[in-house]
């Protein structure tokens, strides 16, 4: 409790130095440990859906930059100073910053390493932070410290070894509950549990994340892992579990998330996945249905182009106001129509060169209503001046 007391004053000082009171004051005020603390509080709000906090954050960012920047070598004899460098680093800092604090800076041999391997991180050298960084078990240092190391080096293993990266991902959510830390790790498994085809995993970690961060400004992320973990799982996620994840969403982000799954299963030809989510997109919720959505009615009438009822399917995709569809949805439009319209009609006939040069099938005629001695004709091979049948 006196902890989070600290960091908010922490944080007014921070908010009052950004204003009337000059910046350089407020850096002084503070130990990095301090500043790098109230960044985390103002990151976890964030992950819990303060988008109001965003501004905040970046301001956190540059005043912990400025600070380290200036750190010497007797800031950094306090351990939670340098620790605090390597929270910094993982939290979106500037790699030039850690470096340069860090060769400043006297600290044990792992410290130093891990430093080595976030600035490698940062650089976007992912296959050397991970062999700089493979060693070390996140569960041994500070869980501080631990949370961020764990989500660093599940993110970096997730190509290559995913069974891995997915236990790391859980010790970081272990270390770090109710975090940012944890929605990233959370966001993460989803991704990666869908592309490892394992859909007890996919299931569990989407029911935590909708549970527990549906409103995190990061949640869009979430939800295209969810649309394709749903689309490459689709035959090992029941339509109930969908609906049990989906019913935890407010009614918009419901909607929305049906409308996304229904129109990538219709380009996929997941013809009952696509009907099962556009008609759950209509239905709504609390009284409210979607059936006037122009997109639910495209979607819903994909899934059904080429069945029995293309009468009703033409006459649905008729009635589609095209002006409340985006480019892409106004293309899926026209070649629903274009389809509909191929099942219905005649086929065109080919031409007499086409058909002697073996091009095209031979048209297909309808005939004529036949008198008693045409009828004969057809029964009777020779009637015809055609050869018997052996």
């Amino acid at each position: 409790m006196r902890a989070r007391t600290v960091i908010g004053r922490a944080i007014g000082l921070l908010l009052l130095g950004a204003g009337s009171i000059p910046a350089a004051f407020a850096q002084d005020a503070l130990q990095p440990y301090q500043l790098v603390r109230s960044l985390q509080l103002v990151q976890d709000r964030i992950a819990g859906g303060d988008h109001a906090a965003l501004p905040m954050q970046a301001k956190l960012l540059e005043l912990a930059d400025a600070r380290l920047r200036a750190a010497d070598a007797e800031d950094f004899k306090d351990p939670k100073n340098f620790r605090a460098l390597l929270v910094y680093g993982m939290s979106g800092g500037n790699p030039v910053t850690v470096a340069a604090a860090a060769s400043r800076a006297t600290a044990d041999p792992q410290s130093l390493t891990i430093a080595k391997g976030i600035v490698a991180y940062l650089n976007g050298q992912p296959a050397v932070a991970i062999e700089i960084l493979r060693p070390i078990d996140p569960m041994s240092v500070p869980s501080d410290l631990g949370a961020f190391l764990a989500l660093v080096k599940g993110s970096l293993l997730a190509p290559e070894q995913p069974t891995a990266a997915l236990a790391l991902l859980d010790e970081a959510r272990l270390l770090s509950p109710g975090t940012l830390v944890e929605e990233a790790a959370l966001r993460r498994s989803v991704g990666i549990a869908a592309a490892q085809g394992d859909a007890a995993r996919f299931a569990l970690a989407s029911t935590q994340y909708v549970e527990a961060f549906l409103y995190s400004p990061y949640a869009s992320q979430f939800a295209d892992s969810f649309v394709s973990g749903v689309i490459a799982l689709h035959m090992s996620i029941s339509q109930d579990k969908l609906a049990d994840i989906t019913a935890m969403m407010d009614p918009e982000r419901e909607k929305v998330i049906y409308l996304r799954i229904a129109r990538r299963a219709a380009i996929d030809g997941l013809a009952d996945l696509s009907a099962f989510a556009s008609a759950r997109a209509e239905q709504g919720r609390d009284g409210n249905d979607n059936q006037d959505d122009p997109r639910a009615q495209l979607y819903s009438s994909l899934s059904t182009v080429t069945s029995a009822t293309i009468e009703d399917v033409r006459q649905k995709l008729g009635k589609i106001d095209r002006g409340k569809l985006s480019e892409g949805d106004r293309a899926l439009l026209d070649a629903a129509q274009a389809i509909a319209d191929g099942v219905v009609a005649r086929p065109a006939a080919a031409s007499p060169e086409a058909v002697a040069a073996g091009l095209a099938p031979k048209p297909v005629e309808v005939p004529e209503p036949q008198s008693a001695a045409d009828n004969a004709a057809e029964t009777d091979p020779d009637a015809a001046g055609l050869p018997p049948v052996e």
